[in-house]
């Protein structure tokens, strides 16, 4: 019998995200607490864009955006929030938040690692790109590797794809 696979990626629906910016957008336009402190979100690219004219309001607009992404089912991790926070523009405070998309080498490193030491005996993972393949006889350990990646804490979202 041939081996089962899969593939361990790290990627984000455009539309899904698109939705969410959206419906905060809306929210910030009707919310009382953000009315006369020039809050706006859009989303620009391959990242989300905030301001506001205080840092606390432009935050607020972080956590608007984070909600409707939670209500949305997309993963927080696909967020870079930068750690030096808003930055003063102008009379304006802005916030870009890249989207991250992809499994970085250090990440997949760490994910292979953990298979192997933590996994099913017979399973065998691989780096390819931004994405690893996992391969094994049984179908019953690549969804032991699943169950066991699902609990792990990473720094990545990770969804399986590709599985036969």
């Amino acid at each position: 019998m041939a081996d089962s696979s899969m593939d361990i990626v790290s990627n984000y629906d455009k539309q899904e995200i698109a939705n969410a910016v959206n419906a905060a957008a809306k929210e910030v336009a009707n919310r009382y607490d953000f009315k006369n402190v020039g809050a706006k979100v859009e989303l620009s690219g391959e990242s989300i864009s905030m301001q506001a004219n205080s840092e606390e309001r432009c935050l607020a607009v972080l956590d608007v955006v984070q909600t409707w992404l939670v209500k949305r089912k997309v993963s927080l991790k696909h967020l870079d929030v930068p750690e030096a926070g808003p930055r003063l523009s102008g009379k304006e405070y802005k916030l870009d938040v890249p989207l991250k998309q992809g499994i970085s080498q250090e990440n997949a490193k760490k994910i292979n690692k953990l298979i192997r030491d933590e996994g099913p005996k017979g399973v065998k993972s691989q780096i390819q790109g931004d994405e690893l393949r996992v391969s094994s006889k049984s179908r019953d350990d690549l969804q032991a590797v699943q169950r066991m990646l699902s609990g792990a804490d990473l720094d990545v979202a990770l969804q399986y794809t590709n599985y036969r």
